[in-house]
């Protein structure tokens, strides 16, 4: 019977350990996930502060090259700005909300 009692503790005690083992990779793959996400989250806030500083300077090209190619057409390219002026106001109300 005391073999017995022993041989389980030993079960136990082994199984304790593994466990413990486990523990430890499972927290430390968990730590290395953790500081990988934080990388590609900086990485994606990057790439989206790119775009839209690409988007804007793609917009203000596309605007001076409208401008441009109209500016034979004075009363064409008034109507190009009163249209983006209202289309900055409509931003500036959303903003403001």
């Amino acid at each position: 019977m005391a073999n017995e009692n022993i041989e389980i503790v030993n079960n136990l005690q082994d199984k304790i350990m593994r466990l413990v083992e486990r523990y430890e990779r499972m927290r430390s793959d968990n730590e290395k996930l953790k500081m990988q996400n934080d990388q590609l989250t900086t990485q994606l806030e990057g790439s989206a502060r790119e775009m839209a500083d690409l988007k804007e300077k793609y917009n203000t090209l596309k605007f001076s090259k409208t401008i441009e190619a109209s500016s034979g057409d004075v009363h064409f390219a008034k109507i190009k700005i009163n249209q983006i002026v209202r289309e900055i106001d409509k931003c500036i109300a959303l903003l403001n909300r």
